[in-house]
Protein backbone atom coordinates (compact mmCIF):
# COMPACT_ATOMS: atom_id res chain seq x y z
CA UNK A 1 0.00 0.00 0.00
CA UNK A 2 1.10 3.88 -0.80
CA UNK A 3 -0.10 6.59 0.89
CA UNK A 4 -1.97 9.23 -1.01
CA UNK A 5 -2.01 12.42 -0.57
CA UNK A 6 -5.08 12.65 1.11
CA UNK A 7 -3.39 11.02 4.32
CA UNK A 8 -2.32 13.45 7.09
CA UNK A 9 0.96 13.03 8.95
CA UNK A 10 2.77 10.61 6.10
CA UNK A 11 4.46 11.66 3.27
CA UNK A 12 2.52 11.20 0.33
CA UNK A 13 4.11 8.47 -1.92
CA UNK A 14 5.47 6.15 1.16
CA UNK A 15 4.54 2.63 1.50
CA UNK A 16 2.63 0.55 4.10
CA UNK A 17 2.20 -2.46 4.92
CA UNK A 18 -1.87 -3.65 5.91
CA UNK A 19 -1.63 -4.84 9.50
CA UNK A 20 -5.59 -5.10 9.88
CA UNK A 21 -9.28 -3.97 9.01
CA UNK A 22 -11.87 -2.50 11.64
CA UNK A 23 -15.59 -1.98 10.71
CA UNK A 24 -15.98 1.00 8.10
CA UNK A 25 -19.16 2.05 10.27
CA UNK A 26 -15.82 3.21 13.09
CA UNK A 27 -14.15 5.52 11.05
CA UNK A 28 -10.77 5.20 9.68
CA UNK A 29 -10.68 1.06 9.58
CA UNK A 30 -7.41 0.31 7.57
CA UNK A 31 -4.68 -0.38 10.17
CA UNK A 32 -1.18 -0.08 8.29
CA UNK A 33 2.47 -0.12 9.62
CA UNK A 34 4.30 2.60 7.66
CA UNK A 35 7.52 1.23 6.04
CA UNK A 36 10.68 1.89 8.67
CA UNK A 37 8.24 2.39 11.76
CA UNK A 38 7.17 -0.07 14.52
CA UNK A 39 3.60 2.23 14.76
CA UNK A 40 0.68 0.99 13.69
CA UNK A 41 -1.85 3.92 12.03
CA UNK A 42 -5.33 3.82 10.88
CA UNK A 43 -6.34 5.42 7.47
CA UNK A 44 -9.28 5.34 5.44
CA UNK A 45 -9.63 3.57 2.01
CA UNK A 46 -9.27 7.44 0.66
CA UNK A 47 -5.61 8.15 1.82
CA UNK A 48 -4.26 4.86 0.88
CA UNK A 49 -3.43 3.26 -2.87
CA UNK A 50 -2.67 -0.05 -4.20
CA UNK A 51 -0.93 1.71 -7.14
CA UNK A 52 2.32 2.72 -7.17
CA UNK A 53 3.20 6.30 -7.04
CA UNK A 54 5.81 7.22 -9.55
CA UNK A 55 8.99 7.94 -8.50
CA UNK A 56 9.48 11.60 -7.74
CA UNK A 57 12.08 13.88 -10.27
CA UNK A 58 15.13 14.99 -8.66
CA UNK A 59 15.72 18.13 -7.66
CA UNK A 60 18.21 20.40 -9.33
CA UNK A 61 20.81 20.47 -7.39
CA UNK A 62 21.01 23.75 -5.18
CA UNK A 63 24.56 25.64 -4.79
CA UNK A 64 26.43 24.25 -1.54
CA UNK A 65 25.71 26.58 1.02
CA UNK A 66 27.53 26.45 4.70
CA UNK A 67 26.42 23.84 7.21
CA UNK A 68 24.72 24.86 9.98
CA UNK A 69 27.46 22.88 12.18
CA UNK A 70 31.06 22.58 10.78
CA UNK A 71 34.20 21.34 12.86
CA UNK A 72 36.99 22.93 12.57
CA UNK A 73 38.60 22.64 8.89
CA UNK A 74 40.15 20.18 8.04
CA UNK A 75 38.96 18.14 11.23
CA UNK A 76 35.37 15.42 11.79
CA UNK A 77 34.31 14.77 15.38
CA UNK A 78 34.14 11.32 16.54
CA UNK A 79 31.73 10.37 18.54
CA UNK A 80 31.80 9.26 22.21
CA UNK A 81 31.77 4.93 22.76
CA UNK A 82 30.50 4.39 26.51
CA UNK A 83 30.86 7.76 27.25
CA UNK A 84 34.05 7.82 29.01
CA UNK A 85 35.58 10.19 27.50
CA UNK A 86 35.23 13.46 25.57
CA UNK A 87 35.20 13.56 21.45
CA UNK A 88 38.51 13.06 19.95
CA UNK A 89 39.09 15.06 16.45
CA UNK A 90 41.09 13.18 13.74
CA UNK A 91 42.26 15.00 10.58
CA UNK A 92 39.28 14.54 7.47
CA UNK A 93 40.75 12.03 5.27
CA UNK A 94 39.75 14.89 1.95
CA UNK A 95 40.27 18.41 2.96
CA UNK A 96 38.93 19.60 -0.43
CA UNK A 97 35.33 18.08 -0.18
CA UNK A 98 33.13 19.40 2.37
CA UNK A 99 30.21 17.21 3.39
CA UNK A 100 26.32 18.16 3.39
CA UNK A 101 25.00 17.96 6.58
CA UNK A 102 22.15 15.00 7.07
CA UNK A 103 18.96 14.96 8.91
CA UNK A 104 19.72 12.19 11.99
CA UNK A 105 16.48 11.07 13.89
CA UNK A 106 17.17 9.45 17.11
CA UNK A 107 14.14 7.22 18.58
CA UNK A 108 14.35 5.89 22.24
CA UNK A 109 11.42 2.85 22.74
CA UNK A 110 10.44 2.12 26.51
CA UNK A 111 8.67 -1.03 26.72
CA UNK A 112 5.90 -1.46 29.86
CA UNK A 113 8.72 -3.65 31.76
CA UNK A 114 10.99 -0.33 31.19
CA UNK A 115 13.12 -2.28 28.55
CA UNK A 116 14.63 0.35 26.44
CA UNK A 117 16.37 0.04 23.05
CA UNK A 118 17.29 3.15 19.98
CA UNK A 119 16.77 3.05 16.65
CA UNK A 120 19.22 5.53 14.65
CA UNK A 121 18.19 7.14 11.06
CA UNK A 122 21.15 8.89 9.23
CA UNK A 123 19.58 10.69 6.55
CA UNK A 124 17.07 7.76 5.20
CA UNK A 125 19.65 5.57 6.22
CA UNK A 126 18.53 3.28 9.41
CA UNK A 127 22.39 3.11 10.90
CA UNK A 128 21.18 1.30 14.20
CA UNK A 129 18.11 -0.66 14.58
CA UNK A 130 16.57 -1.12 17.94
CA UNK A 131 19.46 -2.21 20.09
CA UNK A 132 18.87 -2.17 23.68
CA UNK A 133 19.92 1.07 26.10
CA UNK A 134 20.78 0.43 29.98
CA UNK A 135 17.91 2.02 31.40
CA UNK A 136 20.62 4.21 34.12
CA UNK A 137 22.06 5.28 30.78
CA UNK A 138 18.49 6.48 29.66
CA UNK A 139 17.81 8.26 32.59
CA UNK A 140 21.38 9.36 32.50
CA UNK A 141 21.03 11.15 29.31
CA UNK A 142 17.35 12.38 30.05
CA UNK A 143 19.42 15.00 32.86
CA UNK A 144 20.87 16.65 29.55
CA UNK A 145 17.48 16.89 27.33
CA UNK A 146 15.01 19.56 27.72
CA UNK A 147 12.99 19.47 30.73
CA UNK A 148 9.77 18.27 28.98
CA UNK A 149 11.34 14.64 27.85
CA UNK A 150 13.20 14.18 30.66
CA UNK A 151 10.28 14.53 32.92
CA UNK A 152 8.36 12.03 30.54
CA UNK A 153 11.73 9.78 30.37
CA UNK A 154 11.48 9.80 34.26
CA UNK A 155 7.79 8.63 34.77
CA UNK A 156 8.96 5.60 32.52
CA UNK A 157 11.84 4.92 35.09
CA UNK A 158 10.21 4.99 38.23
CA UNK A 159 7.36 2.86 37.13
CA UNK A 160 9.81 0.58 36.09
CA UNK A 161 11.58 0.41 39.49
CA UNK A 162 8.10 0.33 41.40
CA UNK A 163 7.76 -2.72 39.03
CA UNK A 164 11.57 -4.24 40.19
CA UNK A 165 11.13 -3.35 43.66
CA UNK A 166 8.14 -5.24 43.65
CA UNK A 167 9.90 -8.28 42.19
CA UNK A 168 12.95 -7.86 44.39
CA UNK A 169 10.15 -8.26 47.62
CA UNK A 170 7.86 -11.19 46.00
CA UNK A 171 11.43 -12.67 45.18
CA UNK A 172 12.98 -12.66 48.84
CA UNK A 173 9.23 -13.94 49.81
CA UNK A 174 10.01 -16.92 47.74
CA UNK A 175 13.59 -17.67 48.96
CA UNK A 176 12.70 -16.99 52.56
CA UNK A 177 9.64 -19.60 51.77
CA UNK A 178 12.20 -22.14 50.44
CA UNK A 179 15.09 -21.89 52.84
CA UNK A 180 12.62 -22.71 55.85
CA UNK A 181 11.20 -25.36 53.72
CA UNK A 182 14.87 -26.51 53.39
CA UNK A 183 15.46 -26.10 57.11
CA UNK A 184 12.02 -28.05 57.81
CA UNK A 185 13.96 -31.08 55.73
CA UNK A 186 16.49 -31.12 57.69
Amino acid sequence: MWFTEAAVGVDPGASAKVVAFDEPAEGDYIQVRPTGSRDVLSFSPAELTTVKPAPKPKPAPRPAAAPQFAPPSGEVVVGIEGGAEPPKRQPSPSRSRKQQPVEITVTLHSTPEGEWTVDVLVGKKRTVRWVPVPAGEVGRLAKHLPSEVGEAIGVALEAAKERQELRVTQLKAELEAAQRALRDLG
